[in-house]
């Protein structure tokens, strides 16, 4: 091969080099181009296949809020919707509280009450035997305190505050112009924490049933009305019935009340001769001084106090059935005022002006 051969093909080499060189370099800068063309529109395609066009998104959403302003305006929430978070975030920080003062209140029931043991324990050391009541906590001719009568006490205590407190509450919404949803909401809970009630005394009966039918953990003026460890629901339908707030009732509800009191009279009879004979039968046992069988037969009377507060419930519940929902209201109101009252006459005569002996 002769020496221009070998130029020539060294040329060659040369300018297919420079052409590969060339077009690597045009190929970078597509990469480079492209790369920033995908970048600017953010397409990402995800593992599934689909297509995530944010930016597009991101402008279109900026085009329309740009070009229709007046959709942002009615994309607000509206000023109702506004006041009603308000309202939640509102009765959430009452609840709160009130969750915070029930076990303030617990916690001082609890040192009321070892205080309490203290006392008894220091006079049964003495020799000293203590049939009387106490404040408000119940204590045994021998000094001992009923842990059950102690426990329903640490849980009634709150659970009249609470009462207290919805009634505070139905009473002004009453006075304003309440919703149906709202008085709903009222009674609900109203009856719910009668519920409560009865659910306590079950399990305080089956502790100690004398001090829940001798109604120790009521009022002196409420002691006077007892019934079986409780209001008679005959005098229930009478109370709501005869309330100067109830609204006037149809002749079909009047029918429906006029039943429920009579079907309550004759339960009550029957409930009230039982337990009379329950008494002369414990008190003939007594007499035989067959202790035992007398123990036997008193187990009955935490099943008297049982089927009076079921009488009761029932009660509650077939005047809610009976009632629309604002005479529901107002019947639930007069029953709770009608509490109040008779704790106020309990406080009254506590009070009252003694001549001296």
């Amino acid at each position: 091969m002769n020496m221009g051969s070998i130029a020539m093909l060294e040329l060659r080499k040369m300018g297919m080099y420079d052409a590969s060189h060339q077009a690597g370099m045009w190929a970078d800068c597509f990469k480079a181009e492209s790369s920033q063309n995908t970048s600017s529109s953010a397409i990402v395609e995800e593992p599934d296949g689909r297509i995530d066009n944010l930016a597009l998104k991101d402008a279109h959403h900026g085009i329309v809020g740009t070009s229709k302003p007046y959709e942002q305006e009615a994309s607000k929430p509206p000023d109702k919707v506004i006041r009603r978070l308000a309202q939640n975030r509102e009765a959430a920080k009452k609840s709160r509280l009130r969750k915070k003062a029930y076990i303030q209140q617990l916690e001082l029931s609890r040192i009321k009450l070892a205080q309490l043991e203290q006392e008894v324990q220091k006079v049964r050391q003495q020799g000293a035997y203590i049939g009387e009541d106490v404040g408000s906590s119940t204590i045994g001719f021998t000094g001992s305190v009923n842990s059950g009568a102690a426990a329903f006490e640490m849980e009634y205590g709150p659970w009249v505050e609470e009462q207290n407190r919805q009634i505070c509450e139905l009473r002004a919404a009453l006075q304003g112009s309440p919703s149906e949803i709202e008085l709903r909401i009222f009674v609900e809970n109203g009856m719910r924490h009668y519920d409560e009630l009865f659910r306590m005394k079950s399990v305080a009966s089956k502790s100690d049933v004398f001090y829940i039918v001798s109604g120790l953990w009521k009022a002196s003026a409420e002691r006077f009305f007892l019934w079986i460890g409780g209001f008679r629901p005959s005098g229930l339908m009478k109370r709501q019935v005869l309330s100067h707030q109830m609204d006037p009732l149809t002749e079909q509800q009047l029918v429906a009340v006029y039943n429920l009191q009579q079907s309550s009279v004759q339960a009550e009879d029957a409930l009230s001769q039982g337990l009379e004979r329950l008494r002369q039968t414990v008190s003939e046992t007594i007499n035989l001084g067959q202790m035992g069988e007398a123990m036997g037969k008193l187990e009955a009377l935490i099943s008297f106090v049982d089927q009076a507060d079921r009488l009761r419930q029932g009660a509650l519940q077939q005047m809610y059935r009976i009632l629309t929902t604002h005479q529901a209201a107002r019947g639930l109101l007069a029953l709770g005022e009608y509490v109040q009252r008779l704790r106020t006459l309990s406080a009254l005569w506590a009070a009252r002006p003694r001549e001296p002996a």
